[in-house]
């Protein structure tokens, strides 16, 4: 790796580095019953304050995006945590404790970092799939003086996607000093260092509840959960032994012909996330390795980060489920003059003090991140509540313990909504109702009730060999931690009479004998299940006629994955280390070596694929491509990044979405009339807001009459005409009337800016 490209490693990383130094008593004092004080997340919520800030600041045109508000939002924010330290007197001493753990987190979170830079060095063009779409808003962000940043390819409209990631990438950018087309790369590597570090921590913090004190399996434990959520993919690797079925055909693998010397069978990485027909079912090694900077990819940190929040939800009902403290608490929370931020004692609300107001801030910065996790994430901190609440094992009535229920909810909702309420005033949703699958024929003919659509031929279902395909491995894993946590040989006494009481009790009986690692654990299978089913039963409506579930699928199923993958990992362990069972532990490890292989197999095959074995380095650069493909386009494109202030309008040629048209709005952050219009109907809900533009455009650079031309600028405040090759290639060009109505300010061999006066 060139010295160079280390330079900008070490420059990105020692930006976070300072961030999460000075977040750090905060942090610690959030996550003060985790075993390493939740280092690696002081990163990850000081990325995320920091960036709200700013876009408030900016929302509210307070003050512009620029590096000085950054670094004086930074300076603020030091500010309150030098208060923190100097309030609690022993906050450093205690941080100091685990100076060890924080050094050996901080050694996995930059060799990661340095391994994608790495990997994505022999791959790194902002080109093909979607990138054009991320790396757009990404400089249009930069560009912004205000919030919200104008949509690229849709000018004068703001950008109407969730974009929030997109700006924490831009923050970075600006505070790092590095180009754009440099730290696209860099992010997509750091979100791969914040996964794993934040993996690692969960399952070591998972582990550690059951040890009590650090050791090697505590580590093993980390890093195995970090491991599968980071690299494993599915059993779907299974098929390199067989011989390959056709892409858009796919058989079950026992109905191919084995065959061991072809291997891997030109196993193609993708069909792994396309396996069930007009359906997508992504995990994050496949988007570490397509590169595209998504907001699924962008809200994986903040994703660990809540998890994490959760798990220290459970930790503290265990420390403070007494009856006097949970009244003491109560009183407190009703007389609203304990705000105070110790570590009992964090501004409490039903008993869970800070962390409720902090869990409606990180739902809302996943909500603008990628808006299916902020609700998927509000539905599983609701259900870990509940299951506090009814683990309890206090003596307070039920009328109370409701109470407190509903007073956490209600404040956590209220904050979700106002922390996100600067975003959704700019916002429209572009789903259009909840379609039912398999309606009965009654009710399509009724079509639509309420939100509720009951599409006619709108009935798809995945086989039950393909989910088993999909997520076999962890429902093995699934099934040996209930056996690892229920002993069947004593059978359950029958209930004297079944009613649904009697079945409460029961069930809250087995809660309250589970250890808080199981708790979550079983938590986090049930949900994960509960968001496997879902999209065999409705889906939320776009655009898409015959892949209409394929976005439902994606956004749940991804999140079941991450949470499969820590159960997987705490399962793997507590195996390893109980007694029980010990006659059938050989047949455990075989089965479940075999699944660890092949889902462990899956990034060898697609990192090579991806990035051409990894045989030609090409450097972090990731504009580079174009220097190649459209070279005197590339140095228009560097001419305007260089000498072209603010978002003046630029006219370029419009073409369909994953195509190369939009390069010059995508590289440089300045709007055009229209870019990828198929993603612009999406956005909008209508094809009818950017179909119109389309002859609009083609009329611009094929009009002779520079009167219909003034007008059409005029209407689109056009303050650049840019002629290149794709102009050239799909339009027959009239060049004079540009030369009429402005100049040439920029020229190079067949490529030519004008600057309209």
């Amino acid at each position: 790796m060139p010295f160079s490209d280390l330079l900008y490693i070490f420059q990105w990383w020692l930006i976070i580095f300072i961030i999460g130094i000075i977040f750090l008593p905060l942090t610690g004092i959030i996550f003060h019953s985790l075993s390493d004080r939740g280092y690696i997340f002081s990163k990850i919520i000081g990325i995320a304050l920091l960036s709200y800030v700013i876009f408030i600041l900016g929302i509210l045109r307070i003050q512009p995006f620029t590096v000085l508000t950054i670094l004086l939002t930074i300076v603020g924010f030091l500010i309150l945590n030098i208060f923190l330290v100097f309030k609690y007197s022993n906050l450093i001493k205690s941080l100091g404790y685990f100076f060890r753990i924080f050094v050996f987190e901080e050694i996995i979170f930059l060799s990661v970092l340095i391994f994608w830079s790495y990997i994505h060095a022999h791959g790194p063009d902002i080109h093909g799939l979607e990138k054009y779409m991320d790396f757009g808003f990404i400089n249009s962000i930069l560009r912004s003086e205000y919030f919200p940043p104008s949509d690229m390819w849709l000018t004068p409209l703001y950008i109407n996607y969730y974009y929030f990631g997109h700006l924490t990438t831009a923050v970075l950018t600006k505070l790092s000093s590095l180009p754009p087309n440099i730290t696209y790369n860099l992010m997509l590597a750091a979100i791969s260092g914040f996964t794993f570090a934040g993996a690692f921590s969960i399952g070591a913090n998972l582990i550690f509840l059951l040890k009590s004190k650090l050791g090697f399996r505590v580590f093993i434990g980390g890093l195995l959960s970090a491991l599968l959520i980071t690299f494993a993919g599915n059993l779907h690797s299974v098929y390199t032994f067989f011989k390959p079925y056709e892409n858009e055909s796919p058989v079950p693998f026992w109905q191919l012909i084995f065959s061991l010397d072809k291997f891997p069978n030109s196993y193609w990485y993708p069909n792994a996330t396309r396996f069930i027909e007009n359906t997508i079912h992504e995990f994050p090694i496949y988007s570490f390795v397509v590169s595209d900077l998504h907001g699924h990819v962008l809200d994986i940190p903040f994703v660990l980060l809540t998890i994490t929040i959760l798990l220290s939800l459970v930790l503290k009902s265990q420390i403070t489920n007494h009856k006097s403290q949970i009244s003491s608490n109560f009183q407190s929370s009703k007389r609203f003059d304990n705000y105070s931020f110790g570590y009992l004692n964090l501004f409490r609300i039903s008993n869970f003090g800070f962390r409720i107001l902090l869990l409606g801030f990180i739902l809302a910065i996943m909500y603008m991140t990628n808006a299916w996790d902020g609700l998927i994430y509000l539905l599983l901190t609701a259900i870990v509540i509940f299951t506090v609440q009814l683990r309890s094992t206090t003596n307070s009535s039920n009328p109370k313990r409701i109470k407190y229920y509903v007073l956490s909810i209600l404040f956590l909702v209220f904050g979700f909504f106002l922390f996100s309420l600067p975003f959704n005033l700019n916002f429209k949703p572009f789903a259009s109702g909840i379609g039912i699958l398999c309606a009965p024929e009654f009710l399509t003919k009724i079509e639509r009730l309420g939100p509720f659509l009951f599409e006619k031929d709108h009935c798809q279902r995945s086989p039950i060999w393909q989910l088993f395909i999909l997520y076999g491995f962890f429902y093995f894993w699934a099934i040996v931690f209930i056996l690892l946590r229920f002993n069947f040989k004593n059978k359950i006494q029958k209930l004297k009479s079944f009613n649904c009481l009697n079945f409460i009790k029961n069930f809250k009986f087995k809660i309250e004998n589970l250890s808080p690692s199981g708790l979550f654990i079983s938590v986090l299978i049930f949900f994960s299940t509960l968001l496997i089913i879902i999209p065999e039963f409705i889906y939320v409506k776009d655009i898409y006629p015959a892949h209409y579930r394929a976005n439902t699928m994606f956004k749940l199923v991804y999140q079941a994955f991450i949470m499969l993958s820590l159960s997987s990992g705490y399962t793997i362990i507590r195996l390893f280390v109980n007694r029980k069972f010990i006659h059938w532990k050989f047949v455990y490890w075989v089965i479940g070596s075999i699944g660890l292989f092949l889902v462990f197999v899956y990034p060898y095959f697609a990192i090579n694929s991806y990035f051409g074995d990894l045989k030609t380095y090409h450097g972090l650069d990731g504009t580079k491509y174009l220097k190649s493909l459209y070279p005197t386009d590339y140095e228009a494109i560097l001419w305007i990044n260089k000498n072209i202030k603010g978002q003046p309008v630029i006219l370029e040629a419009q073409g369909d979405s994953y195509t190369d048209y939009g390069r010059v709005s995508t590289n440089t952050g300045l709007p055009t009339v229209l870019g990828w219009s198929v993603h612009e109907w999406l956005w909008r809900g209508t094809y009818d807001i950017p179909s119109p533009r389309i002859e609009e455009v083609q009329t611009l650079y094929e009009t002779v009459d520079s009167q219909i031309a003034k007008k059409l600028i005029d209407k689109y405040k056009i303050s650049l005409v840019f002629v290149g090759d794709l102009e050239k290639q799909k339009y027959t060009l009239s060049e004079e009337k540009f030369s009429k109505l402005g100049q040439i300010v920029y020229s190079s061999d067949q490529t030519k800016i004008y600057k309209i006066n």
